[in-house]
């Protein structure tokens, strides 16, 4: 399955925990990343400087939806249900 162009819920809703250019502590959830164009693209596609973790990402219809609403309530829920709790 592609991204749908412009969506980019993934690289928004979820948290990453690895360095990317631009942001040194990772991204919060719920923040866009720092290495997403005007129109939600990716600037580090295809490059060796783009995290890990983005680049094991594989779009699906479960995490997708059928539209980027849905995509950002899944992704979202996601995030939530693996958040660590604290003590």
């Amino acid at each position: 399955m592609e991204c749908r162009v412009g969506c980019a819920a993934c690289c928004i809703a979820v948290s990453i925990s690895s360095p990317i250019p631009g942001m040194p502590d990772g991204k919060p959830a719920g923040v866009r990343c720092a290495q997403l164009t005007a129109d939600n693209a990716c600037r580090l596609f295809g490059r060796p400087e783009r995290p890990a973790v983005c680049v094991s990402l594989q779009a699906s219809p479960d995490m997708c939806g059928s539209t980027n609403a849905e995509a950002f309530a899944y992704l979202e829920a996601l995030e939530n249900a693996t958040r660590p709790r604290r003590l």
